[in-house]
């Protein structure tokens, strides 16, 4: 089992802009706790998610000399990933993938079809680049968008990305919250 830590995700939902000197100085505090994994900003539109726009600055200043840790980052298409290789301390680039079409869209601004077509172009810069590929897998364990959803779609599409797209990690997520012990198992 690998713990990873996803401030991130608490990060860009943040109305007000977190100075960058802030997420630098608490970012260094969580690498000294040694998680597994960091998922520390994103490559994505600062329009969409202005507090991460610092990412770039952020990764530059964070102390990795004396960490196990592994940096992650999200990106929602080429020009992120792009960007993020650019880092040898990135060592993960974590994509956005929903079996849901409407959280799809609502995501990334991107259909499951042309996600794939995403996928896929990503999936070769992270091999050309010696970077892993994350795909977090949005709906997992349910759908409140009324798209059709059952432990049959997900496990269609979760052999459709190992055996089709060589996608070897996948990050099966309770995007909504929703989820039960039931459902789970």
């Amino acid at each position: 089992m690998k713990l990873i830590e996803c401030p991130r995700d608490a990060m860009q939902g943040f109305s007000s802009f977190i100075p960058t000197k802030k997420k630098i100085e608490y970012l260094n505090e969580v690498l000294k706790v040694g998680f597994d994994t960091l998922d520390v900003g994103s490559f994505v539109s600062k329009k969409k998610v202005p507090n991460l726009a610092d990412t770039s600055e952020v990764i530059k200043s964070l102390n990795i000399s004396n960490s196990p840790t592994k940096l992650l980052v999200i990106i929602g298409n080429e020009r992120g990933a792009r960007e993020a290789v650019d880092f040898d301390e990135i060592t993960y680039l974590g994509f956005p993938f929903s079996i849901s079409e409407t959280f799809q869209k609502r995501n990334i601004n991107s259909s499951i079809k042309d996600s794939l077509i995403r996928l896929e172009k990503i999936q070769n810069i992270c091999v050309k680049n010696n970077k892993k590929l994350v795909t977090y897998f949005s709906m997992a364990f349910g759908n409140p968008y009324d798209d059709e959803w059952s432990t049959y779609i997900v496990a269609h599409w979760v052999e459709k990305l190992l055996k089709e797209f060589g996608i070897n990690i996948l990050s099966l997520s309770d995007t909504i919250g929703s989820s039960t012990p039931k459902v789970i198992s």
